[in-house]
């Protein structure tokens, strides 16, 4: 089932999210309708925040832009990269910074250069509760780091300069107020 996604101004983006155990309802059925919806939005990641549920939960399927020929060189890490991650938590970021032009489908046609550290180390369970600690690099790591800001109630808006959010003040209203296209189930606030 594809479900409406949270826009920018939705409170429960900003929440921080708390942990789930093995047991919570429906959780393959979350996970598949996770899955659904951010195909449907031509996403390539997702957080349970924007659709409305405050738990650590996000899926990632980069395996989209394994076909860009921007990134053939990392084509094959790509290719089959698709996760879900539950409850997991961030135990460290390393490497140099760097800026990649970022957007979220809770903040349609918004997109700025946000610099994040190349490589992640990170703890979570998977659909089946297995525990895994993981490195990543790459972006791989990007969109990890993007999915798990939204389990702590952080934005990728967040990471921008003073003078870049007074930039996007503008649009951010306007996505607040359901003043935008889009070609996916949104849900405003009121």
């Amino acid at each position: 089932m594809i479900l409406p996604i949270r826009a920018f101004g939705d409170a429960m983006l900003r929440k921080h999210c708390h942990e789930i155990n093995k047991d919570y309802p429906e959780l393959k059925t979350l996970v598949e309708n996770m899955f659904d919806t951010m195909n449907s939005a031509n996403g390539i990641g997702l957080a349970a925040p924007q659709i409305g549920l405050d738990i650590r939960l996000f899926i990632v399927d980069v395996s989209p832009l394994a076909e860009d020929e921007d990134y053939e060189d990392i084509a094959d890490e790509l290719k089959d990269f698709k996760k879900v991650f539950i409850n997991a938590k961030m135990l460290e970021e390393s490497g140099e910074e760097w800026k990649f032009n970022e957007g979220c489908l809770s903040i349609p046609d918004v997109r700025e250069d946000v610099k994040r550290k190349e490589t992640i180390v990170i703890e979570y369970y998977d659909e089946n509760f297995v525990k895994h600690t993981d490195t990543f690099s790459d972006m791989r790591a990007r969109v990890i780091q993007h999915e798990y800001d939204h389990i702590e109630g952080i934005l990728f808006t967040d990471h921008l300069s003073s003078l870049k959010k007074k930039l996007v003040k503008g649009k951010l209203m306007k996505i607040s107020q359901g003043d935008v296209s889009v070609t996916y189930k949104m849900r405003f606030p009121k």
